[in-house]
This record gives C-alpha cells, structure tokens and sequence, in this order.
C-alpha cells in the first residue's frame, strides 16, 4: 500500500514539475546552459583522451617496446678540410668513419643489457612493373628488424641465415607494394625487379595504418610501401657506403691506380655526404629501466669509436611518447577544469532559479501545506524540478558533445573515440548536480509556516 502511495506521489510530482518547466521554457534553457556546456565539455574531453590513448599505443607498437634509435648525422660540409676553433685558430677537421657494421658488432659484444640490434640502410629507388617505374623505398635490414620494429610478416617466411648470409636476392615487400604489382594475386614466388636487380619475394608484411603525425614525430616509414632486402644483399648488389674515395679511380692493364687528377693548385675536399654505412640503428635492451644507462654508454662509446666526432643522434621513442601523453594529459585536465567550472555554474545557476521560483511560488506552498501536503512532499517536489532541469541540459549536454566530438576529428584530425561510459557518467553528473543544488531551495520551501506563507504577497 504505501508503494503505491509513493509512486502516485512521484508521478504528480512529475507531472506538475513538468507544468512548471514548461511554463518557463526560456528560463529553464537558460538555467540549464551551464549544465549543457559541462556535459558536453566531459563527453568531449574523455572523446579525446580515449583517441589519443589509442594513438599512444598503437605509434608504442609501430616503435617497439625498449627500443633506443641511433641515426647518423651526414657530413654536409662542402668545402674545405678545416674547422674554427674556440680560439679563433683553425685546426683540420677529425675523421670519422661513420656509423658502421663494425659499430654494431662493437655494441653485441661490450653492452650486456642490448637484447637485440637491427641496422637499416635506406635507398630510395624505383620498381619496374610493365615498364613502368614505381617509386619505392629500398631497406636492407637484418633478420631480427621484424621482431624488433613489431611487424608480422601476413604471407611468406622472414629470411633464413643462409639468404642473409649469402647475400641472395631475395625480399620482403610492404602490403600496398603487393596491392600495387600484382592486383589480386599473391606476390610470393614473384620476381620484381628493383632498379636493376631482379628480386624473389619470399613474404608480405601485414598492413599498418601510420598517421602523419607519427611519420613526423617519430620518424617512422609508411612500411606499407616499402621493399625490404638482406643487409649483406644490399650492400654486395646495390651500394656499400663504407667503401670511401674522394680521389678518382682509373683502371689500366687491370690494375687500380688512384689519382689526385693533377698535381698543379691547390688540393680541394669532395664531400663525402652521407658517409655513413647505415643509415639507422635500432638497440633493443632487455629492461625499460636500462633504457637511460643505456643510451649514455652508447652515446659515450660511439664517439670514442667515432674519434670524438658527434656525427650522430640517438633518441629514445617511448620517452617521446610519454613526453606527449603528458602534454595530452595537461589539456584534458585543463579542459577538466573547464567542464568542472561549467557544471560548477550551472548548479548555481539552478539554485539561484528554485531559490527565485520558491519566493515566487510562496502562496502556493502555503496553500497545499495548508491541505495536507507534508515537508516531505515540499521537498519531493522542488527535488524533482531540479533534477528535471539537470536531466533535460544533461541530454542536450550529451548531444552536443556528440556532436562536437565529430565535429572536432574532421575540421582538426584529432582522433576521437565516444564510449557508452562516458555518457552515462555524463548523465549522472548532471542528475547529481540538479540533486545536490536542488536541496537548499527545496528545504527553504519546506521550511516555511503554512499560515505565514498564504499571507505573503
């Protein structure tokens, strides 16, 4: 019995609360703004820090996990063979051979905690189709280069010992390369021909989406176009940098003689350009906790090897990667902050409102508690306009921040991802802050005498 008692009170309370928003409707949309920015505001904030999560996780994939990149600094200098010093004298210029092999068999056998190295030369060259030239990345990578940078092979096999080894002209080819050459067949078994090398694909790397901002950031490949060969194929036939003259070589009789071209004037240096062997290192330790030590004793090494030159540039990725959740960080808990101050008025607001409807409607308190209308029954009924007001700003709130959600990834490119979660933690928080705002307005309805509130103008 006094369920049904409780419920017929809920249902007039709604009934007349619903009068009385309608009956104000400007006042109400006005009260209720605050609310409908704060809502949208949260909606909007987790949308992006649910996208830039996801973008986090997937450029620490595309990275690898505890990886330690080292990427060589070419020589650009074109003139000359001397340097100023500090002291406004000038002293010849040190050599330095440049990131090698030798540097990466150096790392295997001194540093205990790398796990794992994959060098990489880069050549960018074409591939023949049809007699057509398609432009395409070269790479000559190790075995281990898959493991290391998080890449499955989706068809074929990895290269064998023997095929690195032995230098056979064989390769790995990113997915869209496959697209590209042979539409709607597999590639494996497939010759292709890359600049004048006929190569064997023996497997297809499964496809990646990489944004933009991670190609730029990170400098990572699009791996989807990109043809991937043995190292020691790559430098026996196509080119080995390690082999250095700035001196012309002529051939007689079969024997090699090297020549200044003249012994008149003055000797002039050709640049060497990128005399680096390879053009990238990638040092895998064991332990995300080495990874600092780590790079301190590479960086300390290398140049001792490199004869004090600092042609060289070693960064850690996932230390950029945190160092760009923190600043995503920093703008959700400002937009936080923002959300907060919203819902913050928009509760003062609705306060403000039931506090001005209370004075307004004071008589009519009077009247119904006059008939028999309990403090509880006052209280219910102011409650249930509060809550309504919240709940009605809380959907537009959700709306709109739906909306700006996807608004927001077209015009910016910034990923956003709506989850059911936060719109219903969306709609909680506006149904408690109509219910925590709600109450000092109903209970100064309550709280007034009945005789005193019929005789109030």
């Amino acid at each position: 019995m006094f369920d049904k008692i409780y419920i017929e009170k809920l249902k007039s309370n709604f009934t007349e609360a619903v009068r009385v928003i309608a009956s104000n409707k400007v006042r109400t949309l006005l009260t209720s703004l605050g609310i409908i920015f704060g809502v949208a505001a949260v909606i909007t904030m987790l949308a992006i820090g649910n996208g830039a999560e996801k973008e986090i996780l997937a450029q620490l994939e595309l990275v690898g996990v505890n990886n330690i990149v080292i990427t060589p600094i070419p020589d650009e200098k074109e003139d000359g063979n001397e340097e100023d010093s500090d002291d406004g004298t000038t002293e010849s210029k040190r050599f330095s051979k440049g990131l090698d092999l030798l540097d990466v068999k150096s790392i295997k056998e001194t540093i205990p905690s790398v796990k794992t190295l994959s060098p990489e030369i880069v050549l960018e060259t074409y591939v023949i189709k049809k007699g057509r030239q398609n432009p395409v990345k070269l790479i000559g990578v190790s075995d281990s280069y898959f493991k290391t940078s998080n890449i499955d092979i989706e068809s074929g096999k990895n290269f064998s010992r023997a095929q690195s080894e032995n230098a056979l002209p064989v390769c790995i080819i990113g997915k869209k390369i496959e697209k590209k050459l042979f539409t709607g067949e597999s590639a494996i078994g497939k010759m292709i021909k890359v600049k004048d090398v006929w190569l064997q694909v023996i497997g297809v790397i499964e496809e990646k989406f990489i944004s933009d901002t991670a190609q730029e950031n990170l400098g990572i490949r699009d791996m989807n176009q990109d043809v991937y060969i043995p190292l020691q194929t790559f430098l026996v036939r196509y080119k080995d940098r390690k082999i250095i003259s700035d001196k012309t070589v002529e051939v007689s009789g079969g024997v090699m003689i090297i020549s200044n071209g003249g012994q008149q004037g003055p000797k002039k240096r050709i640049p060497r350009g990128n005399y680096h062997q390879l053009d990238k290192l990638v040092v895998q330790v064991e332990n995300s906790n080495q990874l600092n030590a780590t790079a301190d004793v590479l960086s300390r090494m290398l140049k001792r090897r490199h004869n004090g030159m600092l042609d060289f540039e070693i960064s850690i990725p996932i230390q950029l990667l945190k160092q760009q959740q923190k600043t995503k960080q920093i703008f959700n808990i400002v937009l936080s902050i923002i959300a907060g101050i919203s819902l913050l008025i928009g509760g003062i607001g609705i306060m403000n409102i039931m506090l001005a409807s209370v004075l307004e409607r004071t008589k009519e308190i009077g009247i119904i508690r006059a008939i028999g209308a309990t403090q509880e029954d006052v209280i219910l009924q102011f409650l249930t306009e509060s809550v309504l007001v919240s709940i009605g700003g809380g959907i537009i709130g959700i709306a709109l921040g739906v909306l700006a959600s996807y608004i927001l990834e077209l015009t910016t490119g910034i990923e956003t991802i709506l989850s059911l979660s936060s719109i219903l933690l969306s709609f909680f928080v506006a149904t408690l802050i109509g219910l925590i705002f709600g109450i000092a307005p109903a209970r100064s309805a309550a709280s007034k005498s009945p005789i005193e509130a019929i005789r109030h103008e």
